[in-house]
């Protein structure tokens, strides 16, 4: 199977909503937000894509929401047409294409019951998840702007922003830039402990 490599601007659509469903994507770096925009006019972004991440599967044949590059991103695409016939003869593929799926499921039901929480809950979870996908240390790089946060969690950025510096007055992060979070997980997990235990 061969993946066609593509670049994408900052900001630039790799896939609009109901438009033909013919590619799965991995992230190779950068990152990427899936959203639709509500009735009335706000958006809600459904999920963050980061290295390594495949994203663009659908139980139909159009998507039903849109994607964006947040950042300077790359890509390898295939066809899913080639990847469902490939997956039928080999069963590792087969696997794989399942463990993605159930993944993408899983994130699905997480960020759907994080709704329902508190905006300081809301705003951990965001935290403890996005350091779990991009790295072992402490400190994390956030490709997506506080609006883009915001838009995930269901909160205004003034709410996300408030929480980002209750936070950090409690010890629990530090913030050296509006981008870079560094994670004090000992406390920031406690947090997230008091609230949900």
């Amino acid at each position: 199977m061969i993946a066609t490599p593509m670049r994408f601007t900052r900001n630039s659509e790799i896939y609009g909503e109901d438009e033909s469903a013919e590619y799965l994507y991995q992230v190779v770096s950068g990152a990427v937000r899936t959203y639709k925009i509500l009735e009335d006019g706000r958006r809600q972004i459904g999920a963050f894509y980061l290295p390594g991440d495949i994203f663009g599967f659908e139980a139909e044949e159009s998507h039903i929401s849109s994607a964006e590059a947040i950042c300077e991103t790359h890509l390898l695409m295939v066809k899913r047409t080639a990847v469902i016939f490939r997956a039928s003869h080999q069963r590792e593929l087969a696997r794989q294409l399942w463990d993605a799926m159930a993944l993408e499921l899983r994130r699905f039901q997480a960020h759907s019951m994080l709704l329902i929480s508190s905006a300081e809950e809301r705003v951990i979870a965001f935290l403890l998840d996005i350091s779990r996908r991009t790295t072992e240390n402490a400190a994390i790089d956030l490709p997506m702007s506080r609006q883009d946060v915001a838009d995930y969690l269901g909160l205004t950025i003034e709410t996300v922003s408030r929480t980002f510096t209750q936070l950090e007055q409690n010890g629990a992060i530090a913030l050296p830039t509006t981008r870079r979070v560094e994670l004090r997980k000992d406390t920031l997990s406690n947090r997230f402990a008091q609230n949900f235990g």
